[in-house]
């Protein structure tokens, strides 16, 4: 069980970190222009960068407290806060698409953080 969410936590790092660098680095023009990325047209330069910024946190919180062992009940509350970030994409990709096979990821991520909620706070707590 420990060793699977290691894994949902690091894919989970994966999928925040790339999020957060497309988010913060690549020019507002070119994510409204990608598939998934047409609500950035409509949102303001600060919000879309903020989101950024706060997935790149999400990938730290995830993974770097339960590695150096300094507060690693971050990790869960992490994904807990990442669980309203996708309720939030899903929201927002509904209302901006309608029902897409791009939600059916979301929701896959969000499954994935409650996965490390349940694990974290639970049977695999690290302070336990």
């Amino acid at each position: 069980m420990n060793i699977a969410l290691w894994i949902a936590g690091g894919l989970l790092a994966l999928v925040a970190l790339a999020g957060g660098l497309t988010k913060t680095f690549v020019p507002q023009q070119r994510l409204a222009a990608q598939h998934g990325g047409e609500w950035t047209a409509n949102a303001g330069v600060g919000f879309v960068k903020g989101l950024g910024v706060l997935e790149i946190l999400a990938a730290a919180g995830l993974i770097l407290p339960a590695v150096t062992g300094i507060a690693p009940v971050l990790v869960p509350i992490t994904a807990a806060g990442w669980i309203l970030l996708m309720i939030g994409a899903l929201i927002t990709h509904l209302r901006h698409e309608g029902v897409s096979t791009l939600m059916l990821l979301h929701v896959g991520y969000l499954a994935l953080a409650a996965f490390i909620v349940w694990g974290r706070f639970g049977p695999e707590s690290f302070t336990a």
